[in-house]
């Protein structure tokens, strides 16, 4: 550890998630004073405070996870900040980081939020793919870098508190799309006399290699050129549609995962975007 690594910590909340870091910092060393709404195990080797007041009293650095922006504040309601950086751990929008960051920061403290990229499981484990988005207090971030780094890997994403919260949530939609995409391929099999099993490599190796189109959406919508790089155009990728909407019909299986985007591409071409890639459906959603 670095001779400014500050080796105790507050852990507010032991669900899961909080649970699981107190144990990573735990076996790397720390110090750690934990608390939790309601009676509940604590890791093993960790100290337990009778109120949350008494938690965030015990330590400088103060990492809280809980339920949600509001169970946060109502756990920091009335007890003294100062002198205390708070990482917010605890699943929220960029709106909710950003107002949440005044509150605190008008209470005497500094504010760090964070997206947490993994599963309980995944904390502390080396080159388990874990890591956490963090955004807000520069200065908070530097000085407890080394402890930060203990249960995942870190990505600083900037000043701005609600940057980590919106990264977190982007990908999360990202992947909601991914699920939708696999579900709808499940059912439109599920009839027929093959194996999930066996189809299920199939379908992960065509996203895996689909994947990087999202590398060309990137540089079109820097440049604002949707026809950059085009090979198969907007034009020519709605015509499938109603072979898609055919053969779910066939197969018994609801289009509605399918629809809303299938609508938008459509929108986009009666707009005149046909010569574009599928880029021009982002400005369709932010109208």
């Amino acid at each position: 550890m670095s001779d400014n690594t500050i080796e105790a910590l507050t852990i507010l909340g032991l669900g899961d998630m909080g649970s699981a870091l107190a144990r990573s910092w735990l076996a790397a060393g720390y110090t750690v004073t934990v608390w939790n709404r309601s009676a509940r195990q604590a890791p093993e080797g960790a100290a337990v405070a009778a109120t949350a007041a008494e938690a965030v009293a015990a330590n400088t650095l103060v990492v809280v996870c809980l339920l949600d922006d509001a169970s946060v504040r109502a756990t920091l309601d009335g007890i003294d900040l100062t002198g205390r950086d708070v990482v917010n751990l605890t699943t929220s929008t960029p709106a909710e980081a950003r107002a949440l960051s005044e509150w605190i920061t008008a209470r005497g403290g500094r504010f760090l939020d964070g997206g947490i990229m993994a599963v309980p499981s995944m904390i502390g484990v080396p080159d388990s793919g874990a890591y956490v988005f963090y955004s807000g207090s520069a200065e908070l971030h530097k000085t407890h870098a080394d402890a930060l780094a203990v249960p995942a890997d870190v990505t600083y994403v900037g000043a701005d508190a609600g940057f980590a919260a919106l990264y977190d949530i982007a990908l999360l939609s990202a992947m909601w799309g991914m699920f939708a995409g696999a579900a709808h391929a499940f059912a439109l099999i599920g009839g027929e006399d093959i194996s999930p099993v066996e189809f299920a490599p199939l379908m992960i190796a065509y996203q895996q290699a689909m994947a990087g189109y999202s590398y060309g959406t990137a540089a079109q919508l820097a440049s604002g050129d949707y026809t950059q790089g085009v090979e198969s155009n907007l034009a020519m990728m709605t015509t499938t549609n109603g072979t898609l909407r055919r053969t779910a019909a066939e197969q018994g299986v609801s289009p509605e995962l399918l629809e809303p985007f299938m609508a938008l591409m459509e929108r986009r071409v009666a707009e005149g975007g046909g010569n574009e890639s599928n880029t021009g459906v982002v400005d369709l959603l932010r109208r």
